[in-house]
Protein backbone atom coordinates (compact mmCIF):
# COMPACT_ATOMS: atom_id res chain seq x y z
CA UNK A 1 0.00 0.00 0.00
CA UNK A 2 0.99 3.70 -0.91
CA UNK A 3 2.27 5.91 1.97
CA UNK A 4 1.26 9.23 1.67
CA UNK A 5 4.36 11.67 1.77
CA UNK A 6 5.33 13.53 5.12
CA UNK A 7 4.02 16.96 5.23
CA UNK A 8 6.58 19.70 4.84
CA UNK A 9 8.42 20.89 8.36
CA UNK A 10 8.78 24.16 9.22
CA UNK A 11 11.12 24.84 12.59
CA UNK A 12 10.14 28.59 13.70
CA UNK A 13 12.88 29.61 16.61
CA UNK A 14 11.33 32.66 18.15
CA UNK A 15 7.56 32.79 19.47
CA UNK A 16 6.99 36.71 19.24
CA UNK A 17 4.95 38.43 16.97
CA UNK A 18 7.08 37.60 13.83
CA UNK A 19 7.54 34.20 14.22
CA UNK A 20 3.91 33.43 15.33
CA UNK A 21 2.68 35.42 12.17
CA UNK A 22 5.05 33.77 10.29
CA UNK A 23 3.81 30.27 11.80
CA UNK A 24 0.18 31.03 10.92
CA UNK A 25 0.94 31.80 7.83
CA UNK A 26 2.65 28.80 7.16
CA UNK A 27 0.05 26.73 8.90
CA UNK A 28 -2.47 27.96 6.82
CA UNK A 29 -0.57 26.93 3.34
CA UNK A 30 -0.09 23.32 4.65
CA UNK A 31 3.41 23.14 5.97
CA UNK A 32 3.79 20.97 9.60
CA UNK A 33 5.03 23.83 11.87
CA UNK A 34 6.57 23.67 15.24
CA UNK A 35 7.37 26.89 17.13
CA UNK A 36 10.29 27.30 19.62
CA UNK A 37 10.62 30.03 22.32
CA UNK A 38 13.23 30.13 24.47
CA UNK A 39 11.30 31.48 26.87
CA UNK A 40 9.06 29.39 29.70
CA UNK A 41 5.59 31.12 28.60
CA UNK A 42 4.76 33.27 26.06
CA UNK A 43 3.59 36.28 28.38
CA UNK A 44 5.22 39.25 26.83
CA UNK A 45 6.71 42.38 27.66
CA UNK A 46 3.73 44.88 29.31
CA UNK A 47 3.70 47.14 26.85
CA UNK A 48 1.96 47.84 23.58
CA UNK A 49 2.34 48.21 19.93
CA UNK A 50 0.65 50.33 17.30
CA UNK A 51 -0.68 48.52 13.58
CA UNK A 52 -0.52 50.50 10.78
CA UNK A 53 -2.81 49.70 7.84
CA UNK A 54 0.19 47.66 5.95
CA UNK A 55 0.08 45.35 9.21
CA UNK A 56 -3.34 44.88 9.12
CA UNK A 57 -3.58 43.75 5.88
CA UNK A 58 -1.29 41.46 6.61
CA UNK A 59 -3.00 40.40 9.22
CA UNK A 60 -6.03 40.15 6.47
CA UNK A 61 -3.95 37.35 4.67
CA UNK A 62 -4.16 34.96 7.69
CA UNK A 63 -7.40 36.57 8.70
CA UNK A 64 -7.01 38.24 11.82
CA UNK A 65 -7.06 41.91 10.43
CA UNK A 66 -10.84 42.53 10.93
CA UNK A 67 -10.68 41.20 14.63
CA UNK A 68 -7.74 43.51 15.07
CA UNK A 69 -9.27 46.74 13.75
CA UNK A 70 -12.04 46.36 16.04
CA UNK A 71 -9.70 46.90 18.29
CA UNK A 72 -9.11 50.58 17.62
CA UNK A 73 -9.90 53.34 20.01
CA UNK A 74 -8.06 55.93 18.36
CA UNK A 75 -11.12 58.21 16.09
CA UNK A 76 -10.48 61.92 16.39
CA UNK A 77 -7.62 64.08 16.76
CA UNK A 78 -4.05 63.69 17.67
CA UNK A 79 -0.79 65.07 16.94
CA UNK A 80 2.76 66.72 18.12
CA UNK A 81 3.32 69.02 20.75
CA UNK A 82 6.04 70.84 22.87
CA UNK A 83 6.93 70.08 26.73
CA UNK A 84 4.79 73.21 27.62
CA UNK A 85 1.34 71.49 25.99
CA UNK A 86 1.78 73.97 22.76
CA UNK A 87 0.24 72.05 19.78
CA UNK A 88 2.69 72.03 17.01
CA UNK A 89 -0.14 70.01 14.33
CA UNK A 90 -2.95 68.00 14.59
CA UNK A 91 -3.51 64.34 12.88
CA UNK A 92 -6.45 63.38 12.07
CA UNK A 93 -7.63 59.63 12.36
CA UNK A 94 -9.75 59.85 9.19
CA UNK A 95 -7.33 61.61 7.17
CA UNK A 96 -5.12 59.06 7.89
CA UNK A 97 -7.21 55.82 7.56
CA UNK A 98 -8.03 58.00 4.40
CA UNK A 99 -4.60 58.54 2.89
CA UNK A 100 -3.34 54.96 4.17
CA UNK A 101 -6.79 52.72 3.91
CA UNK A 102 -7.47 52.04 7.43
CA UNK A 103 -6.98 52.86 11.12
CA UNK A 104 -4.08 52.87 13.33
CA UNK A 105 -4.86 50.54 15.96
CA UNK A 106 -2.90 50.52 19.37
CA UNK A 107 -3.33 47.41 21.53
CA UNK A 108 -1.51 45.26 24.21
CA UNK A 109 1.09 43.27 23.06
CA UNK A 110 -0.17 40.21 25.13
CA UNK A 111 -3.86 40.48 23.09
CA UNK A 112 -1.95 40.22 20.02
CA UNK A 113 0.33 37.10 20.99
CA UNK A 114 -2.81 35.55 22.32
CA UNK A 115 -4.64 35.71 18.77
CA UNK A 116 -1.72 35.03 16.89
CA UNK A 117 -1.00 31.69 19.25
CA UNK A 118 -4.70 30.61 19.33
CA UNK A 119 -4.85 30.06 15.58
CA UNK A 120 -1.85 27.55 15.60
CA UNK A 121 -2.48 23.80 15.92
CA UNK A 122 -2.62 22.46 18.97
CA UNK A 123 1.37 21.04 20.38
CA UNK A 124 2.67 23.43 17.55
CA UNK A 125 4.26 25.94 20.28
CA UNK A 126 7.25 24.68 23.00
CA UNK A 127 7.88 27.02 25.37
CA UNK A 128 11.15 26.98 27.76
CA UNK A 129 13.33 25.54 23.91
CA UNK A 130 16.07 27.55 23.52
CA UNK A 131 17.70 26.62 19.82
CA UNK A 132 21.05 26.52 18.16
CA UNK A 133 21.82 26.25 14.68
CA UNK A 134 23.36 22.87 13.45
CA UNK A 135 23.22 22.96 9.61
CA UNK A 136 21.28 25.46 7.71
CA UNK A 137 20.54 23.21 5.16
CA UNK A 138 20.63 23.34 1.54
CA UNK A 139 17.74 24.13 -0.85
CA UNK A 140 17.18 21.33 -2.94
CA UNK A 141 19.67 19.13 -0.46
CA UNK A 142 20.07 18.49 3.12
CA UNK A 143 17.21 19.76 6.02
CA UNK A 144 17.94 22.45 8.72
CA UNK A 145 19.09 20.81 11.38
CA UNK A 146 18.66 22.74 14.81
CA UNK A 147 19.59 21.89 18.64
CA UNK A 148 17.10 22.11 21.51
CA UNK A 149 16.78 20.58 24.98
CA UNK A 150 14.95 17.91 23.81
CA UNK A 151 17.31 16.84 20.91
CA UNK A 152 17.72 17.92 17.54
CA UNK A 153 15.33 18.57 14.91
CA UNK A 154 15.05 18.69 11.44
CA UNK A 155 13.26 21.31 9.21
CA UNK A 156 12.69 21.84 5.22
CA UNK A 157 12.45 25.41 6.27
CA UNK A 158 13.69 27.15 9.26
CA UNK A 159 12.49 30.58 10.33
CA UNK A 160 15.18 32.05 12.42
CA UNK A 161 12.46 35.13 14.49
CA UNK A 162 14.56 34.92 17.39
CA UNK A 163 15.03 38.52 18.18
CA UNK A 164 17.96 41.65 18.21
CA UNK A 165 19.99 39.05 19.96
CA UNK A 166 19.68 36.35 18.17
CA UNK A 167 21.80 33.34 18.16
CA UNK A 168 21.08 32.61 14.84
CA UNK A 169 21.87 35.19 12.81
CA UNK A 170 25.58 34.93 13.75
CA UNK A 171 26.20 31.36 12.65
CA UNK A 172 24.49 32.36 9.42
CA UNK A 173 26.48 35.69 8.57
CA UNK A 174 29.64 35.34 10.97
CA UNK A 175 31.13 38.66 9.13
CA UNK A 176 27.92 40.97 10.10
CA UNK A 177 28.71 43.70 12.86
CA UNK A 178 25.18 42.87 14.59
CA UNK A 179 23.74 45.43 16.26
CA UNK A 180 24.78 48.86 17.23
CA UNK A 181 23.05 51.72 19.74
CA UNK A 182 21.43 54.22 18.14
CA UNK A 183 22.01 57.12 20.93
CA UNK A 184 18.56 57.37 22.76
CA UNK A 185 16.82 54.84 25.25
CA UNK A 186 12.96 54.24 25.60
CA UNK A 187 10.41 53.65 28.40
CA UNK A 188 7.45 52.28 27.90
CA UNK A 189 5.01 51.67 30.27
CA UNK A 190 1.02 50.70 30.52
CA UNK A 191 -1.73 51.79 32.70
CA UNK A 192 -4.50 52.98 33.99
CA UNK A 193 -5.57 56.30 35.07
CA UNK A 194 -9.55 56.21 35.84
CA UNK A 195 -11.55 59.09 34.40
CA UNK A 196 -8.66 60.82 32.47
CA UNK A 197 -9.27 62.22 28.86
CA UNK A 198 -6.60 63.43 26.67
CA UNK A 199 -5.61 63.65 22.69
CA UNK A 200 -3.11 61.08 21.28
CA UNK A 201 -0.13 62.97 21.11
CA UNK A 202 3.69 62.87 20.65
CA UNK A 203 5.73 65.81 22.77
CA UNK A 204 9.34 66.64 21.33
CA UNK A 205 11.83 67.99 23.57
CA UNK A 206 15.22 68.65 23.88
CA UNK A 207 16.97 65.49 23.21
CA UNK A 208 13.43 63.47 24.65
CA UNK A 209 9.88 62.66 23.55
CA UNK A 210 7.10 61.16 25.39
CA UNK A 211 4.20 59.69 23.62
CA UNK A 212 0.59 59.26 25.20
CA UNK A 213 -1.98 56.65 23.30
CA UNK A 214 -5.72 55.60 24.57
CA UNK A 215 -6.51 51.82 24.30
CA UNK A 216 -9.80 50.89 23.59
CA UNK A 217 -9.51 48.60 26.99
CA UNK A 218 -9.62 52.05 28.81
CA UNK A 219 -5.78 51.50 29.60
CA UNK A 220 -3.20 53.96 28.60
CA UNK A 221 -0.39 53.11 26.60
CA UNK A 222 2.96 55.58 27.12
CA UNK A 223 6.57 55.66 26.14
CA UNK A 224 9.24 58.11 26.16
CA UNK A 225 13.03 58.02 24.69
CA UNK A 226 16.17 60.22 25.24
CA UNK A 227 19.99 60.89 24.28
CA UNK A 228 21.44 58.60 26.92
CA UNK A 229 24.96 57.11 27.41
CA UNK A 230 24.62 53.01 26.85
CA UNK A 231 23.49 50.83 29.69
CA UNK A 232 23.23 53.68 32.04
CA UNK A 233 20.02 52.12 33.42
CA UNK A 234 19.08 53.18 37.14
CA UNK A 235 19.94 50.42 39.16
CA UNK A 236 16.29 49.17 40.41
CA UNK A 237 12.47 49.99 39.35
CA UNK A 238 12.15 52.63 41.92
CA UNK A 239 15.28 54.31 40.94
CA UNK A 240 13.88 54.06 36.84
CA UNK A 241 10.74 55.56 37.66
CA UNK A 242 11.97 58.38 39.94
CA UNK A 243 14.35 58.80 36.44
CA UNK A 244 11.22 59.16 34.82
CA UNK A 245 9.69 61.54 36.49
CA UNK A 246 13.15 63.67 36.67
CA UNK A 247 13.03 63.78 32.80
CA UNK A 248 9.40 64.22 32.21
CA UNK A 249 7.49 64.88 35.60
CA UNK A 250 7.60 69.15 34.62
CA UNK A 251 6.04 68.28 30.95
CA UNK A 252 2.02 69.37 29.95
CA UNK A 253 0.12 67.25 31.66
CA UNK A 254 -1.20 64.53 31.24
CA UNK A 255 2.11 63.94 31.66
CA UNK A 256 2.67 64.42 35.19
CA UNK A 257 -0.17 62.45 36.03
CA UNK A 258 0.07 59.41 34.04
CA UNK A 259 3.36 59.19 35.89
CA UNK A 260 1.94 59.74 39.11
CA UNK A 261 -0.28 56.78 38.68
CA UNK A 262 2.16 54.15 37.18
CA UNK A 263 3.63 51.75 39.91
CA UNK A 264 7.42 51.60 39.38
CA UNK A 265 7.47 47.87 38.51
CA UNK A 266 5.41 48.71 35.61
CA UNK A 267 7.86 51.33 33.84
CA UNK A 268 10.21 49.37 31.31
CA UNK A 269 13.52 50.35 29.77
CA UNK A 270 15.60 49.62 26.65
CA UNK A 271 17.80 51.04 25.04
CA UNK A 272 18.00 51.61 21.58
CA UNK A 273 19.83 49.31 18.75
CA UNK A 274 18.88 48.89 15.68
CA UNK A 275 20.95 46.54 12.25
CA UNK A 276 22.12 50.27 10.79
CA UNK A 277 24.02 47.69 7.92
CA UNK A 278 21.89 45.12 6.01
CA UNK A 279 22.61 42.16 5.94
CA UNK A 280 23.50 40.47 2.29
CA UNK A 281 20.25 38.68 2.59
CA UNK A 282 17.20 37.65 4.07
CA UNK A 283 17.84 33.60 4.07
CA UNK A 284 20.37 31.44 3.80
CA UNK A 285 20.28 27.53 2.70
CA UNK A 286 16.89 26.60 3.72
CA UNK A 287 17.19 29.24 6.71
CA UNK A 288 15.02 32.33 6.61
CA UNK A 289 15.05 35.48 9.08
CA UNK A 290 12.20 37.49 10.00
CA UNK A 291 11.63 40.42 12.29
CA UNK A 292 14.01 41.82 14.45
CA UNK A 293 17.04 39.29 13.90
CA UNK A 294 17.61 40.68 10.46
CA UNK A 295 16.13 44.31 10.23
CA UNK A 296 16.02 45.81 13.94
CA UNK A 297 14.95 49.27 13.67
CA UNK A 298 14.65 52.48 16.13
CA UNK A 299 10.90 52.22 17.46
CA UNK A 300 9.89 56.07 16.03
CA UNK A 301 7.93 54.91 13.40
CA UNK A 302 6.10 52.08 15.00
CA UNK A 303 7.18 50.22 12.05
CA UNK A 304 9.50 47.02 13.61
CA UNK A 305 6.17 44.71 14.87
CA UNK A 306 4.47 45.85 11.72
CA UNK A 307 7.24 44.84 9.09
CA UNK A 308 7.86 41.25 11.52
CA UNK A 309 4.36 40.28 10.56
CA UNK A 310 4.63 41.63 6.98
CA UNK A 311 7.62 39.86 6.82
CA UNK A 312 6.08 35.90 8.27
CA UNK A 313 2.89 36.64 5.56
CA UNK A 314 5.06 37.14 2.74
CA UNK A 315 7.52 34.34 3.78
CA UNK A 316 4.26 31.91 3.77
CA UNK A 317 3.20 33.31 -0.12
CA UNK A 318 6.34 32.38 -1.49
CA UNK A 319 6.94 28.65 0.40
CA UNK A 320 4.44 26.54 -0.88
CA UNK A 321 4.96 23.02 0.77
CA UNK A 322 6.66 20.22 -0.87
CA UNK A 323 7.96 22.53 -3.68
CA UNK A 324 12.15 23.50 -3.54
CA UNK A 325 12.30 26.29 -0.93
CA UNK A 326 15.37 27.69 -2.68
CA UNK A 327 13.20 29.78 -4.97
CA UNK A 328 10.33 30.99 -2.90
CA UNK A 329 13.62 32.06 -0.28
CA UNK A 330 15.24 33.93 -2.86
CA UNK A 331 12.06 36.03 -3.45
CA UNK A 332 11.30 36.18 -0.28
CA UNK A 333 14.79 37.96 0.16
CA UNK A 334 14.04 39.92 -3.01
CA UNK A 335 10.78 41.39 -1.87
CA UNK A 336 11.84 42.08 1.73
CA UNK A 337 15.40 43.18 2.00
CA UNK A 338 14.70 46.78 -0.18
CA UNK A 339 11.98 47.55 2.00
CA UNK A 340 12.83 46.60 5.42
CA UNK A 341 16.44 48.52 4.55
CA UNK A 342 14.33 51.52 3.57
CA UNK A 343 12.29 51.74 6.96
CA UNK A 344 15.38 50.80 9.11
CA UNK A 345 17.23 53.99 7.47
CA UNK A 346 14.46 55.84 7.65
CA UNK A 347 13.64 55.10 11.54
CA UNK A 348 17.19 55.97 12.14
CA UNK A 349 16.71 59.61 10.29
CA UNK A 350 14.08 60.12 12.95
CA UNK A 351 15.75 58.52 15.70
CA UNK A 352 18.56 61.39 14.87
CA UNK A 353 16.17 64.26 14.92
CA UNK A 354 14.52 63.04 18.09
CA UNK A 355 18.18 62.98 19.40
CA UNK A 356 18.91 66.57 18.94
CA UNK A 357 20.14 68.55 21.89
CA UNK A 358 21.35 71.68 21.00
CA UNK A 359 19.33 74.37 21.40
CA UNK A 360 19.30 76.28 17.53
CA UNK A 361 18.92 72.43 16.12
CA UNK A 362 15.81 72.17 18.83
CA UNK A 363 14.37 75.35 18.12
CA UNK A 364 14.74 74.80 14.35
CA UNK A 365 13.20 71.26 14.35
CA UNK A 366 10.46 72.87 16.38
CA UNK A 367 9.55 75.53 13.72
CA UNK A 368 9.62 73.02 11.02
CA UNK A 369 7.18 70.90 13.12
CA UNK A 370 4.82 73.83 13.78
CA UNK A 371 5.44 74.99 9.84
CA UNK A 372 4.43 71.34 8.69
CA UNK A 373 1.19 71.41 11.06
CA UNK A 374 0.31 74.49 9.52
CA UNK A 375 0.05 73.41 6.34
CA UNK A 376 -2.15 70.64 7.19
CA UNK A 377 -2.26 67.18 8.13
CA UNK A 378 -1.48 65.58 4.71
CA UNK A 379 2.31 67.18 5.00
CA UNK A 380 2.78 65.12 8.64
CA UNK A 381 1.67 61.98 6.88
CA UNK A 382 3.79 62.20 4.26
CA UNK A 383 5.98 60.54 6.46
CA UNK A 384 4.13 57.08 6.52
CA UNK A 385 3.85 56.98 2.49
CA UNK A 386 5.09 53.71 0.98
CA UNK A 387 4.97 52.29 4.31
CA UNK A 388 1.80 52.05 5.49
CA UNK A 389 -0.12 51.96 1.94
CA UNK A 390 1.75 48.82 1.24
CA UNK A 391 -0.14 46.07 0.17
CA UNK A 392 0.56 41.91 0.34
CA UNK A 393 1.07 39.85 -2.63
CA UNK A 394 -1.18 37.52 -1.20
CA UNK A 395 -5.37 37.29 -1.50
CA UNK A 396 -7.19 38.89 -0.51
CA UNK A 397 -4.82 41.60 -2.22
CA UNK A 398 -3.46 39.70 -4.83
CA UNK A 399 -2.84 36.20 -6.22
CA UNK A 400 0.37 36.02 -8.54
CA UNK A 401 -0.11 32.25 -8.80
CA UNK A 402 -3.31 32.70 -11.12
CA UNK A 403 -1.66 35.62 -12.82
CA UNK A 404 -4.12 37.89 -11.07
CA UNK A 405 -2.93 41.70 -10.22
CA UNK A 406 -2.68 43.06 -6.96
CA UNK A 407 -6.56 43.85 -5.49
CA UNK A 408 -8.26 45.85 -3.30
CA UNK A 409 -10.10 44.25 -0.14
CA UNK A 410 -13.23 46.23 0.80
CA UNK A 411 -13.03 47.19 5.16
Amino acid sequence: MQTSPAPARAVVAGGGIGGLTAAVALHRRGWHVTVLERAASLAPVGAGIALAPNALRALDVIGLGDEVRALAAWQGDGGLRTPAGRWLSRTDARAAASRFGGPLVLLHRATLIGLLADRLPDGALRTASPAALADRGTAGGRPATITTPGGELEADLLVAADGIDSALRPALFPGHPGPSYTGMTTWRLVTTVPGLSFAPHETWGRGALWGTQPMKDGRIYAYAAAAAPEHAHAPDAEAEHAELKRRFGAWHQPIPEILAATPAEAVLRHDVRHLDRPLPAHHRGRTALLGDAVHAMAPFLGQGGNQAIEDGVVLAHHLAPGADVGPGLAAYTADRLPRTSAVVAKSARVARLAALTSAPAVAARTALMGLAGRLGPGLALRTFDTIADWRPPARPYADRALGHPAGHAPH
